[in-house]
C-alpha cells in the first residue's frame, strides 16, 4: 500500500522569509538593557542575522523605569557599534518605550526615538499581565503628538482579549510581531494569537526581539504547526512590512 508523501512544513530559517525583510525590534545594541551586553556579542548577532540576508535591522532598546535610557546616551552607543560593524546588514536606532509615567514625561518633553524612516511612528509596549492606567488616553496623546503608535509584540499581552485587539485596530494602533511567537518562542497561547492576529490582517510588522544569538539560532530552525502560518507572514513581509 503506497502512503501519500506529506511535504514537511519548513522551519523559520528553511522557508526564507527572513531573506531581504527590515527586522523591526531588536535588544542588539550592547549593554544598554536585557539584551546582548557587549559590542562582540552585538557583532556576532549582526553576522548571524547577515547571514539570514536580513536587510535593515532596527536596534530597539528599551526605555522605562528599570532601563531609563537617556536618547544621548542611546545615540553614543550606537554610534560606536556602526563603527564597529562592516558587514551588509544596515542598523537603524530607535527605543521600545514602556507605557509607564517615564514615558509621558519623555512624550510631553518630545525627548523620543522615533522609529521609521519618517521618524513618526513610536514603538511601545505594555506589561504583559495588565494594561497601563488609562492605556486609550495614552494612544490618544501619542496620536495628538503626531505619531503613529506601533504595539511591539500583541501576541504576548495575556491580558488582552481579541476584543481589545479590534478596538486598537479600529483606533489605528499598528502591530509588530515577534515572528519567533509562530513556532511557540512565547508559549502556546502566544502562538495562538500569533495565528488569529495574522488571519485578520492587523500585524502589519515583523521583528525578532532576539535578546540572545542562541535562543534565536534554536528558534528560527523550529517549524510552524502549517505551511498555511510561513505564508501569512510572508504575506506581511512582502505587502507590508515598511513605515
Amino acid at each position: 500500500m503506497l502512503w501519500p508523501f506529506k511535504q514537511k512544513t519548513p522551519s523559520l530559517k528553511e522557508s526564507g522569509i527572513l531573506s531581504g525583510i527590515t527586522d523591526w525590534h531588536s535588544h542588539v545594541l550592547p549593554g544598554v538593557d536585557d539584551g546582548i551586553k557587549t559590542i562582540s556579542d552585538s557583532l556576532a548577532v549582526l553576522r548571524h542575522f547577515d547571514s539570514l540576508g536580513i536587510d535593515t535591522l532596527w536596534l530597539t532598546p528599551h526605555i522605562m523605569e528599570d532601563y531609563p535610557n537617556t536618547t544621548k546616551k542611546l545615540r553614543e552607543r550606537f554610534s560606536e557599534l556602526q563603527a564597529a560593524w562592516t558587514g551588509n546588514v544596515k542598523l537603524r536606532l530607535a527605543s521600545e518605550n514602556m507605557l509607564d509615567s517615564l514615558f509621558e514625561e519623555r512624550l510631553a518633553s518630545r525627548d523620543l526615538l522615533p522609529i521609521g524612516e519618517n521618524g513618526d511612528h513610536l514603538l511601545v509596549e505594555t506589561s504583559y499581565f495588565s494594561a497601563p492606567m488609562g492605556f486609550d488616553s495614552i494612544i490618544d496623546s501619542i496620536m495628538s503628538a503626531g505619531y503613529y503608535p506601533l504595539l511591539a509584540h500583541p501576541e504576548r499581552y495575556v491580558y488582552m482579549e481579541e476584543k481589545d485587539y479590534d478596538r486598537l485596530h479600529e483606533k489605528g494602533v499598528r502591530m509588530q510581531l515577534n515572528y519567533v511567537s509562530l513556532v511557540g518562542g512565547y508559549g502556546e497561547t502566544a502562538r495562538k494569537k500569533s495565528v488569529m492576529l495574522l488571519e485578520k490582517g492587523y500585524i502589519d510588522l515583523v521583528g525578532s526581539d532576539v535578546h540572545r544569538l542562541a535562543s534565536n539560532e534554536q528558534l528560527i530552525d523550529r517549524h510552524p504547526d502549517k505551511k498555511e502560518h510561513i505564508d501569512l507572514i510572508k504575506r506581511v513581509t512582502e505587502e507590508k512590512n515598511t513605515l
